[in-house]
């Protein structure tokens, strides 16, 4: 294997995907995958960790000492259907030739290295580059001509520096020109859109007509999240080019929300919340996400994980990363991550 190390980062809103039914005679049929509950299978996880040379120090939990392993033998169990399991060779196979980006922030990095790992284990011995270019990093599988892209923006619309300062334009989308060339668009944005002080990448906010020092944090992010819809209303061929989002990635810093008192992090939490809901129920990010997805008159498919994730309070990182830091919104690869991509291959694939 070549591998070149670099540092890197249906209808609209209709979030089922076609998955194989428990019932007749395995026939595939439409349910929603994303409702169901976790479930143990030894068979887990779909690959190890140890032998990925791709992951970030970050996110990588049994390295950095994790001493318990449950969180990787987790299965997610639809409630009336079965997800296919992941193929990385039939994947390989299908999207020969094909180029599949992540666009978003450290979350779509966090998605990105659960696939490029998923992919290596089943052919680690063959030729593989690691490219860094711009704002964009690149994994090529050669013996296959697959390309798995990631494209760093934290708010998808753009920031850009001028006289006053760096200004956040809620309806400017300059990076589209490089999106829409590929077969595959996987986004996500939401993480930045709280953070203020020096973790702030901007100064001003533009509204239109207006510059605005800030502004209410969900209504720009309807504005921006409205500005992409119009983009790929306007210009994706989605008919070449299949486009999907990600719904919004939760974080688990509150125990109340899964009914645990006093609980401040993470860090003792090593199995999933039992059964199909959530008690502190979704945010208010994936309502605004669905409510824009809606109004699409392309096919965008919503790749719907967030209550999913919301129940595995055990999968985050914790403290088990190189820099010792708490972190309950990012998530050990292998695990969690690659049930995403279980749902990402059932939607692309069947």
């Amino acid at each position: 294997m070549k591998v070149g190390l670099a540092r890197h980062l249906g209808s609209s809103a209709n979030s089922t995907v076609r998955v194989i039914k428990k019932a007749g005679k395995n026939q595939k049929g439409k349910c929603n995958g994303y409702k169901g509950s976790w479930v143990m299978d030894d068979s887990y996880p779909l690959f190890d960790s140890r032998t990925c040379p791709f992951i970030r120090k970050e996110f990588d939990c049994l390295k950095y000492g994790r001493p318990d392993q449950l969180y990787l033998k987790y299965r997610w169990q639809p409630s009336n259907c079965n997800l296919p399991r992941f193929d990385a060779r039939d994947f390989l196979r299908r999207f020969k030739g094909k180029k599949i980006m992540f666009i978003g922030d450290s979350l779509s990095l966090n998605h990105y290295e659960s696939l490029v790992c998923l992919l290596h284990a089943a052919v680690p011995h063959s030729s593989i580059t690691v490219s860094l270019n711009g704002s964009f990093s690149t994994t090529i599988f050669k013996d296959y001509g697959v390309s798995l892209m990631l494209f760093s923006s934290h708010y998808l619309v753009d920031i850009e520096n001028e006289k006053i300062g760096r200004v956040l334009r809620l309806d400017s989308l300059k990076n589209g020109g490089v999106w829409k060339q590929m077969d595959v668009l996987v986004f996500n944005t939401w993480l930045w859109w709280y953070r203020r002080g020096p973790k702030q990448p901007w100064d001003y906010v533009q509204d239109g007509n207006k510059t605005l020092k800030d502004m209410d944090r969900m209504v720009a992010f309807r504005k921006a999240l409205t500005t992409w819809a119009k983009w790929v209303d306007s210009t994706v061929n989605t008919s070449k080019t299949k486009v999907i989002f990600q719904g919004i990635s939760p974080s688990h810093y509150n125990g109340m929300e899964w009914n645990e008192t006093g609980i401040k992090n993470c860090a003792k939490e090593t199995k999933p919340v039992s059964g199909s809901v959530y008690p502190g129920g979704l945010p208010l990010a994936s309502y605004v996400v669905k409510s824009v997805l809606s109004g699409i008159r392309k096919s965008v498919h919503l790749l719907d994980i967030t209550t999913l994730s919301q129940l595995r309070k055990d999968a985050h990182i914790s403290s088990y990363n190189a820099f010792r830091r708490m972190d309950c919104t990012h998530w050990c690869v292998a695990g969690l991550l690659d049930t995403w991509n279980e749902l990402l291959y059932a939607f692309l694939t069947t």
